[in-house]
């Protein structure tokens, strides 16, 4: 489903001038606090009236003011998510989430309970009332609640903020369950680079505003010209992979990429599963030749692609590894060292334990995510 944004809203002294259009999917909403996020979901959801522009979904026009069409919040069948629960004390679970099902059209509400609450993981939680809930099973609810009164559009503004690290580990993968199984189209707020690099499929990266940038998740991270936006000290490259194998005496699992092999701390994912990598720009080391005797498991072979502004002490090199993108931070010292140009050959190397199993994308336990942390520790 089609989303095309294209509008200008003052508040206060912010100026909104947003215009952009994607698909389906995972669309993140990304930038620095301040930088419009919430104001444009607020706007797709009707909390917000622009003072000039054009909102539409799937063909449907929710907002012209050329034409003075503004559809009421409670008409446009968008589900929202927002960063608390907000569910209702008083009510079980299940009333909770049958309250959404009034929302939807009649003819729609079917037998739609069991899938989302299977697709959620919260059977065992029907009778309870919210204060015995977790943060991570209220948001659960809170999501299955939006899904039943069957959106067109699921508005998340940032879900997991609230959460402490524990948490946001247990509801990671079914967000990630309901981008790949669900039928509706998700549009996600959040400043933090793990979450969007784990989750979207596209990001919408915004400053001041204005869009500065749409595209494919992947292609976003691995351009240097817009680290001072996505942030460099959190700086990295999303490697698609696939489970190749599991070595039970080690504890180790083996992933495969276009860029190589992987090997990461057993992995609770079946083989041939497809996952997702975000592999930090600071975890990453180059070599002019290919090293020996060392600890580092995953060394990868590639060519300089790109060097980035080298007006500091920092240098960030993005390597083209058989068609997979990597960034590695560098001293500007260790560029000279080494005569990097782009089209020099290169071997980059990243420790097992350093690869960040928080952005792990794929049908993985959170389990799995705690025995890494083990491993680490």
């Amino acid at each position: 489903m089609t989303l095309a944004i294209d509008i200008k809203h003052r508040l206060g002294t912010f100026l909104l001038d947003a215009e952009f259009e994607t698909g389906g999917g995972l669309v993140a909403l990304f930038g620095r606090s301040g930088s419009g996020k919430t104001s444009i979901i607020n706007t797709i959801a009707g909390l917000v009236r622009p003072e000039r522009g054009r909102v539409t979904t799937g063909g449907t026009v929710l907002v012209d003011t050329a034409r003075g069409i503004f559809v009421p919040r409670h008409r446009r069948r968008l589900g929202y998510v927002f960063q608390e629960a907000r569910l209702f004390p008083h009510l079980t679970v299940r009333q909770n989430l049958l309250y959404g099902r009034w929302f939807a059209p009649r003819a729609k509400r079917g037998d739609d309970l069991e899938r989302v609450v299977d697709l959620l993981g919260i059977g065992t939680l029907l009778e309870r009332r919210p204060g015995r809930l977790s943060g991570g099973e209220k948001q659960r609810v809170a999501i299955g609640r939006a899904l039943l009164a069957d959106p067109r559009l699921l508005l998340m503004d940032e879900p997991l903020a609230s959460l402490d690290e524990e948490r946001k580990a247990e509801i990671l993968p079914y967000i990630e369950r309901l981008r790949d199984q669900s039928k509706v189209p998700i549009i996600y707020v959040s400043h933090s680079i793990a979450e969007v690099a784990r989750l979207a499929t596209t990001v919408v990266l915004l400053s001041d505003g204005k869009v500065a940038a749409v595209g494919p998740t992947a292609e976003i991270m691995q351009r240097l010209d817009l680290l001072p936006l996505t942030g460099r000290v959190e700086a990295g490259a999303v490697i698609e992979a696939t489970v190749g194998r599991h070595d039970d005496s080690f504890s180790l699992t083996e992933l495969r990429s276009r860029a190589g092999l992987w090997m990461l701390p057993r992995l609770d994912a079946p083989v041939g599963a497809r996952l997702r990598l975000w592999v930090r720009a600071g975890d990453v080391l180059l070599a002019r030749s290919a090293p020996a005797d060392l600890s580092a498991l995953n060394v990868l072979s590639g060519v300089v692609d790109e060097i980035g502004p080298n007006d500091g002490p920092i240098v960030e090199v993005r390597l083209d590894c058989n068609g997979e993108a990597m960034i590695a931070r560098l001293t500007r010292y260790s560029v000279e060292r080494l005569g990097l140009r782009p089209g020099t050959p290169v071997f980059a190397l990243v420790k097992s334990v350093a690869v960040d199993r928080r952005s792990l994308s794929g049908p993985m336990m959170a389990k799995s995510e705690a025995d890494a942390d083990a491993a680490d520790a």
